[in-house]
C-alpha cells in the first residue's frame, strides 16, 4: 500500500461516504424521513462510521487508527440494524433495504480488511517517522 497522506484519499472513507450520501437519500425520499427518532439514530451512527475513519487516521499511529476502525465497524453493525428495523416498519422498500444492506456491508467488510492491514503491518505510523 503506498503512502497516504490525507484520510479523503481513503478507499474505506469513501464508501463510508457513500453510505452516508445513501443514508441521506433515504431520509429525503422515502417515509424514513418522518420518523425522527429513528432518523436521528441512523443519521448519528452512519455519520459515525466516517468520522472515526477520519479520527483514526488523525491520531498518527496504526494501533489507535484500528481502534476507531474497530468503532467504525461496530457503528456498520449499528445501522445495518437500523435497516432492518426501517424495512419492518415499512419505511423503506426493499429494493432500498437490499442496496443499503449491500452498501452498509461492503464497507463493513472493508474496514475490517483494513484493520487486517495494519494489525499485520510493520509501518507503525506517521506519529513514529522519524521525519516528521
Amino acid at each position: 500500500m503506498g503512502r497516504i497522506d490525507r484520510f479523503e484519499d481513503l478507499e474505506v472513507w469513501k464508501i463510508s461516504r457513500e453510505l452516508c450520501q445513501m443514508v441521506e437519500h433515504l431520509f429525503l425520499t422515502t417515509e424514513l424521513g418522518g420518523n425522527y427518532a429513528l432518523r436521528n439514530q441512523m443519521e448519528r451512527s452512519s455519520g459515525s462510521i466516517m468520522d472515526n475513519i477520519a479520527e483514526g487516521f488523525g491520531r498518527g499511529g496504526n494501533k489507535e487508527f484500528h481502534n476507531f476502525l474497530s468503532f467504525s465497524k461496530g457503528s456498520c453493525a449499528e445501522l445495518k440494524s437500523q435497516f432492518y428495523r426501517s424495512i419492518d416498519k415499512k419505511l423503506i422498500s426493499e429494493e432500498s433495504f437490499n442496496m443499503a444492506l449491500e452498501l452498509t456491508e461492503r464497507c463493513e467488510n472493508k474496514i475490517g480488511a483494513f484493520m487486517y492491514y495494519l494489525r499485520n503491518s510493520k509501518i507503525k505510523g506517521q506519529k513514529f517517522n522519524s521525519n516528521n
